[in-house]
């Protein structure tokens, strides 16, 4: 018969390898990790990432909020695609947010953070990503609504951009809280990834491949309607009076819109695939050297937008630069020639119409 102390053994071993460590400090899963959260962290890389980091930041919460409140006060930018698009500024601002947040617990203190702090770190971060990708997604089918008919503008009621909204931020919030709720390693340490030590890499692997699916996918949708809707204004030209800028109405749209989605792509997919070679367990990729960089070419999307709308749209412009000028908003005041006219011409939507008529007498 076996000794005693080696039944008793025998009877703890399981209990040891499903222990959980919801008790423990950070510094104990970024020791098993090999992240080098303190030697990396200091001297002139350290005060490069906080300088550039609070540069970025304080102009997304000024040039974002310019956008939010540009939609809100200008009546020409009462449709559906406005609010949704001001809805992504609101994304771009929160992602601003999540930044700050992270720059205050990481570096040296990101060892001595609970795990929940951690949690909440990451889980901002991961909610502003999928915030900003959801509501390219629905101003995807808005586009698509619109398009198809020819229209600058879809037929979406209030109610239902509202509603379409409060969808976008509850996948968000559940996105950002999915390793919190159980999809974690804090049970079972061996499958702990590196970038995120208490993120488990089959987590790593999910959100990756999910999001980079949705890229791709929003990419040919969007290229289908393009192609779409230039063979048609091609096609239609001849038989359409009216002035140009009426006529290309819909391509503008469309134009800002691509512009928009290919900086998200060209920003954030080099994080996930980072985040995709940590999950596959790539030992050779040295995922740790360039997880700032990557991070911050991540949140020089959100600086980057509203650049992009005051640029394609000239009555965004107008309207931002009068903001930050204090001066009066004047409806009947006759508008500027520019080298990128407005898409927006009436409230009452009259350059849509004026399209979809045009479609109707040209088949």
């Amino acid at each position: 018969m076996l000794p005693s102390s080696h039944l008793k053994q025998d009877v703890q071993l399981p209990s040891t390898m499903n222990e959980c460590h919801y008790d423990k400090r950070m510094e104990f899963f970024y020791n098993r990790s090999n992240a080098d959260t303190v030697d990396e962290w200091t001297g002139t890389k350290l005060l490069i990432v906080l300088c550039v980091g609070t540069f970025f930041c304080l102009f997304i919460f000024f040039s974002n909020s310019l956008v939010i409140a540009a939609v809100i006060t200008n009546r020409k930018f009462h449709f559906p695609f406005y609010y949704l698009l001001a809805n992504l500024a609101a994304a771009d601002f929160f992602a601003g947010i999540a930044y700050v947040f992270l720059m205050f617990n990481t570096g040296p203190v990101s060892k001595t953070l609970t795990v929940n702090r951690w949690f909440l770190r990451q889980g901002l971060l991961d909610a502003s990503l999928t915030a900003s990708l959801a509501n390219l997604l629905v101003i995807a089918v808005e586009r698509h609504m619109s398009i198809m008919r020819m229209r600058v503008h879809s037929n979406l009621t209030k109610k239902r951009v509202t509603l379409l909204i409060l969808l976008v931020w509850a996948i968000a919030i559940f996105m950002g809280a999915v390793p919190t709720l159980g999809w974690n390693c804090l049970c079972n340490i061996s499958a702990c990834s590196s970038l995120a030590p208490i993120y488990s890499r089959s987590y790593l692997i999910f959100w990756a491949v999910s999001n980079l699916l949705a890229f791709f996918i929003m990419v040919v949708v969007y290229v289908r309607i393009y192609m779409y809707v230039k063979r048609k204004t091609n096609v239609l030209s001849p038989h359409m009076s009216g002035s140009m800028s009426r006529r290309r109405a819909p391509m503008k749209l469309m134009k800002t819109v691509m512009t928009v989605l290919g900086a998200f792509v060209v920003c954030w997919t080099p994080g996930l695939v980072l985040l995709l070679l940590d999950g596959l367990n790539c030992k050779q990729c040295n995922v740790q050297h360039v997880k700032r960089w990557f991070l911050l070419l991540a949140l020089l999307n959100s600086v980057m937008n509203p650049i992009i709308y005051s640029y394609k749209d000239e009555d965004m412009y107008s309207t931002m630069r009068k903001m930050i000028c204090c001066a009066p908003q004047d409806s009947h005041a006759e508008r500027r020639p520019s080298r990128i006219p407005s898409t927006i011409h009436s409230r009452s939507d009259t350059g849509s119409q004026y399209l979809e008529d045009s479609v109707g007498h040209g088949s």
